[in-house]
């Protein structure tokens, strides 16, 4: 009898990717996992669930899935799995880590690009009737600022590549798991980071315990007239805090393409809108990283219903909890 895969919360056309790798060994079924019913709905006869980044894998979510050995995330973050309690449950928690880094990266330097050459705010002029680009003033060249990365793994290390590339004058890197490896990136701590920097890339894992990696006290520390950009997770930044921090003008623009909650609530930023650079959490996404991407989770479905063990597991049914 084929075992069932459930595909959750995905935007794909059609799965067949999916059923080319896993074959006439699985039957597919699919539903947009939003609520936990939704989840339970669709997989509780699942053998390995695929999710996408809107489903929340709670305790209380895996408590309905007794017949799931494993969930893979269609992407890198695990945040939406409640990971002890699936340890404790016995299932496997894997990502796909190596899909969408050069993605993110070009989208991030995109964005930063945009926000210093203040490119929205000179298409509205345009638009509007008024010329020329007094109000823009100053325009500065990346040759004259300084740029940190918060987070230096895969995609933070091709960020700090490709800002590089673009002329940036000094480049710090904060990452207290990682030391920066040379080529022009200077170690330095979170504060000395956001003191220095006139563009502030985030690119680190979501933050453990429930606060914001960068809320009020180090809004305090930015520089007036800095850039913020945030492809990596919402949770990393307190958005009431923000809110206010671009009413203060430090930062003066915030480039996000990730949020929380997702779609996101932007009426704390009603008078500072027009400082705002806005993507729906789409930095991952190009045909070729989706590609690689759900090959990926395919191949660690097919290998889990095989009896093996994936290639990138975040999670064992052996650890301990």
């Amino acid at each position: 009898m084929a075992a069932t895969v459930a595909i959750l919360g995905t935007r794909y056309p059609d799965f067949s990717i999916e059923e080319q790798i896993l074959g006439q060994d699985a039957t597919i079924v699919s539903g947009t996992g939003a609520t936990p019913d939704d989840i339970v709905e669709v997989a509780a006869d699942a053998a390995v669930i695929v999710a996408g980044s809107l489903p929340r894998f709670t305790a209380e979510v895996i408590g309905r899935l007794p017949n799931t050995a494993a969930i893979i995330r269609a992407g890198i973050g695990v945040d939406s799995v409640d990971l002890d309690a699936a340890r404790r449950a016995g299932m496997w928690v894997v990502n796909t880590p190596d899909t969408g880094t050069e993605a993110v990266a070009q989208h991030t330097l995109a964005m930063t690009l945009a926000a210093t050459r203040r490119l929205l705010e000179a298409d509205a002029n345009v638009r509007e009737g008024r010329w020329g680009f007094g109000d823009l003033r100053p325009l500065t060249l990346p040759g004259s600022m300084t740029a940190g990365v918060v987070g230096f793994g895969r995609i933070g290390r091709r960020v700090a590549g490709l800002l590089l590339l673009v002329g940036f004058e000094r480049l710090l890197a904060h990452d207290p798991f990682q030391e920066p490896d040379g080529h022009g990136v200077e170690p330095v701590s979170l504060d000395q980071l956001l003191t220095a920097s006139d563009v502030i890339c985030l690119h680190a894992p979501p933050p453990t315990g429930g606060e914001a990696l960068i809320g009020p006290r180090q809004f305090g520390l930015m520089k007036p007239g800095s850039v913020l950009v945030n492809a990596a997770r919402g949770s990393l930044v307190d958005q009431a805090a923000l809110a206010q921090a671009l009413a203060a003008g430090a930062p003066r623009v915030a480039a996000l393409d990730v949020f929380t909650p997702e779609p996101p609530d932007l009426t704390p930023f009603g008078d500072v809108m027009d400082r705002l650079i806005l993507s729906p959490h789409m930095a991952w996404y190009s045909e070729e990283s989706q590609r690689d991407m759900r090959a990926r989770a395919a191949t660690e479905a097919r290998r889990i219903l095989s009896g093996l063990d994936p290639l990138s597991p975040v999670v064992t049914p052996e650890e301990e909890a």
